[in-house]
Order: C-alpha cells, then sequence, then structure tokens
C-alpha cells in the first residue's frame, strides 16, 4: 500500500536551516519576505510523524485504551505512537498496534492523514485494523500505562465529545456522525468487522 505524506499548509522552504536539534523536536529558520517587501525570521518545528489504529474485534467492537504517560493527564484514545526512522507508516501501525494491544490484523485501512498544526511539520495518519487475531500480550514502552477498552460503535461516536478523548484529528468526523444520520451510517459500515 502506497501512503502518501499529506503536504503541510505552510511548508518548511528547502533553504531553511536546522537551528536546533532535539530528541522529538527540530527547529527550522528561515528569512521570509514579507507583503511590505521587509524581510522576518519565520521558524517551523518538525517531529517524527505518527500514527493512530482503531482496531475492529470480530464482534464489531472496536478497542479504545484508557492511558497515562508521565506528564500528562490520564486519557481515552486509540493504540498508536511515533513513526520509527525508516520505518514507513503501515509498518509502524502494525508495531503499534500489537505493542499495544497484543492483536495482528489482516487488513488496514487508511482513514484520515493530515498535517494538523500548520506551524508543525508532522503528519498524522489514521488507521482502522479488521481481521484481528491476538497473539501477544501488550509490549508498552516504561512511559506508558495501557488498559485496552473495547467499546461498542455508538460508545465510539460518543467519545468524539469526551474531554479525556486524545484523538483531535477525528473528532469532527465523530461529530458529522452524531449530526447526520447518513454520515453515521456510512461510518458504522468503515467500521463494521466485515472487511
Amino acid at each position: 500500500m502506497e501512503i502518501q505524506r499529506p503536504q503541510s499548509k505552510q511548508p518548511i522552504p528547502d533553504d531553511a536551516k536546522c537551528v536546533f536539534e532535539g530528541a522529538m523536536f527540530d527547529v527550522y529558520q528561515w528569512e521570509q519576505e514579507l507583503f511590505d517587501g521587509s524581510k522576518a525570521i519565520f521558524e517551523k518545528v518538525k517531529r517524527p510523524d505518527t500514527v493512530v489504529v482503531f482496531p475492529v474485534l470480530p464482534d464489531g467492537r472496536i478497542i479504545l485504551t484508557e492511558q497515562e504517560q508521565p506528564g500528562k493527564e490520564p486519557f481515552i484514545g486509540a493504540t498508536g505512537g511515533r513513526v520509527d526512522e525508516g520505518e514507513d507508516v503501515l509498518q509502524a501501525a502494525k508495531r503499534e498496534l500489537l505493542g499495544e494491544s497484543g492483536y495482528e490484523a489482516e487488513k488496514y485501512i487508511l482513514w484520515h492523514a493530515e498535517q494538523p498544526v500548520s506551524k508543525i511539520d508532522w503528519a498524522v495518519y489514521v488507521f482502522i485494523a479488521k481481521g484481528l487475531k491476538k497473539v501477544a500480550d501488550l509490549d508498552l514502552d516504561g512511559g506508558e500505562k495501557i488498559t485496552p477498552k473495547p467499546v461498542t460503535f455508538d460508545e465510539f461516536i460518543d467519545f468524539g465529545t469526551h474531554e479525556q478523548f486524545s484523538e483531535k484529528e477525528i473528532i469532527f468526523k465523530l461529530l458529522e456522525a452524531k449530526l447526520y444520520p447518513e454520515k453515521k451510517e456510512a461510518l458504522r459500515k468503515l467500521f463494521s468487522s466485515e472487511y
């Protein structure tokens, strides 16, 4: 599956210089001509892309997760995480699903991809995983506490308005499904366990 990286609304120019390299974030600067002809220094942060995976169990329930990470309030989200250097996004989705749920999937559907913040070069890829098979125990990073939370489709839709729900890039899709019956039915079909 060839997956195109979504374009940023404000790309880092080719002549930008990396002025800081961090453990996760790098900072780029460039000189930008303004509308009045003057020039200013612009900045943009770059970080690794991430994957989000919503696994669908054979009984139709969707696995969400209750998570804790150091320095953050507890939250509800999906399985997922950073794309490692040299790894493609589908490999990352498979690795994150296995590590955070113990499941492998026969099919991955790319549901959504975007760069959500114009000042950060960072793409988020959202997958739906079907044909699940439990093959391992959870294999979590030292900074993660994760408890799988299988929910019904209707409960999943309701999480779009839950303040602890962390998957902000899809909240609009869940709210649309709450408001428009035809959108809800299309989403229900997309999240069915059939594939």
